[in-house]
């Protein structure tokens, strides 16, 4: 799992950081959606008395600088990865956004108490790659301040046929070296390219046993939804787009969960849910030390 991430993330410095930043974007209006945040206001609003805030598995430090961006300048924010810390300091820096910022090298596994309180924790498309996700929740937990808030968002169990294809390409892909899965992964960029540019939308009826919706739906996302992932996004360049795909199929751990199970991490640390959203990818949760 640590190559995997580090060769990410060093032969794609910037993934995606630019569309994080940028009001309106689908990466930036969907990490907010998600949250629960309806405007970059409303963030703004959220963040505006958080004293200490950790980005927990900050990648290249995307979601750290927009937390950044819409947090007070007094506001302390931490931010901590297994492999990628030096890149998220040096991202953060070219955009001028590491007033007030640390980023340190460190693994969720591990003890993690000498990091001090913190009133906000952000962590995100990190605990279903880790071996024990619940343990990295519980460790994350210790270091929320009297009131503190955790948000996490993980993999969620997804319809039998893409959960199918999803390990078959998995199992071909996660053994391979860097360019050799890269090179697979442009292939499934180039079906999601394909699939996009048709500009098709259909309507599809109910299929209980595929555990398909009915309703309408554009051919990529279809496909995308119900039988495997082959992402694709024409404001990002192809090679970000084969590098998201990677990101998908090449870890060896990619562990997929129910809402009653995550319900049930937050229950074993007494925290109250605040917010709770679940789509088609995933199923993000904010709760509350009481």
């Amino acid at each position: 799992m640590r190559d995997t991430f580090k060769e990410k993330w060093e032969h794609n410095r910037r993934l995606a950081f630019e569309e994080t930043l940028r009001e309106g974007s689908d990466i930036f209006s969907w990490i907010l959606r998600r949250n629960g945040f309806g405007s970059a206001d409303e963030l703004t609003e959220y963040l505006k008395d958080k004293k200490r805030v950790l980005d927990a598995g900050c990648g290249n430090g995307r979601v750290t600088a927009l937390l950044r961006r819409y947090s007070p300048q007094t506001t302390e924010i931490i931010g901590i990865d297994l492999v990628s810390s030096e890149i998220a300091r040096e991202n953060l820096e070219a955009y001028h956004l590491s007033y007030n910022v640390h980023f340190i090298l460190r693994d969720l596994l591990a003890d993690l108490t000498d990091l001090g309180k913190f009133d906000f924790i952000y962590c995100q498309e990190v605990l279903h790659h880790l071996s024990n996700p619940s343990q990295a929740f519980q460790n994350l937990c210790k270091l929320l301040s009297p009131g503190g808030e955790i948000a996490v968002y993980v993999y969620k169990k997804k319809a039998p046929v893409r959960e199918f294809v999803d390990d078959y390409v998995r199992e071909k892909v996660s053994c391979l070296p860097y360019e050799e899965a890269l090179q697979v992964c442009k292939q499934i960029t180039d079906l999601g390219k394909v699939l996009s540019q048709a500009e098709i939308s259909i309507h599809v009826p109910k299929v209980e046993v595929l555990e398909i919706e009915e309703g309408e739906y554009d051919l990529q996302r279809f496909v995308y939804h119900f039988f495997m992932k082959c992402f694709w996004n024409s404001n990002l360049t192809f090679q970000e787009n084969a590098a998201i795909n990677y990101d998908w199929y090449h870890p060896q751990i990619a562990t997929r969960h129910t809402i009653e199970e995550v319900k049930e991490w937050f229950m074993r640390e007494d925290l109250s849910i605040l917010h709770e959203h679940i789509d088609f990818y995933g199923i993000t949760l904010r709760g509350k030390r009481r």
